[in-house]
């Protein structure tokens, strides 16, 4: 559901959530960690950046760290800023240009029900708990 732009966008707030606080992350290290090429690792720190959500230091010792703390980035804000809000009517199966209740098409009132859910999940999780969700069950792991 999600693009793979906000996918990348999360997994770098998450691993600057998981490190020690105020110290700064190598931007190639950052990319080597989260697996975004260092090209679009700096396109999306940027736009982190812009979006109050990260800092950079330039220099000796410097790289990226959080701006806010994680516990109030929820994972809402970081979706938004890369592809607005995936609640808009818009018809899951491209029938509709508008989908809703008074013009449905026939998965509507299904799906209806799983984009209240998935929304939900963006409002009311933070960067901070999928950062202790990675601390545990890490994203580099492979299944055994």
């Amino acid at each position: 559901m999600l693009s793979t732009t906000s996918k990348h966008a999360l997994r770098i707030l998450v691993a600057l959530a998981n490190t020690p606080d105020g110290e700064y992350v190598l931007g190639r290290a950052l990319s080597a960690a989260t697996d975004v090429p260092a090209n679009y690792l700096a396109k999306l720190l940027l736009t982190l950046g812009n979006a109050g959500l990260v800092e950079a230091m330039r220099g000796r010792n410097g790289g990226y760290r959080l701006a806010r703390d994680p516990g109030r980035i929820r994972l809402l804000d970081v979706v938004e800023i890369f592809e607005g809000v995936r609640t808009d009517p818009s018809c899951i199966l491209g029938i509709h240009d508008v989908c809703s209740d008074e013009t449905p098409c026939s998965a509507h009132h299904l799906f209806r029900d799983v984009r209240s859910r998935y929304v939900a999940f963006l409002e009311t999780t933070s960067i901070a708990a999928a950062a202790r969700m990675e601390a545990t069950h890490p994203l580099s792991s492979s299944p055994s």
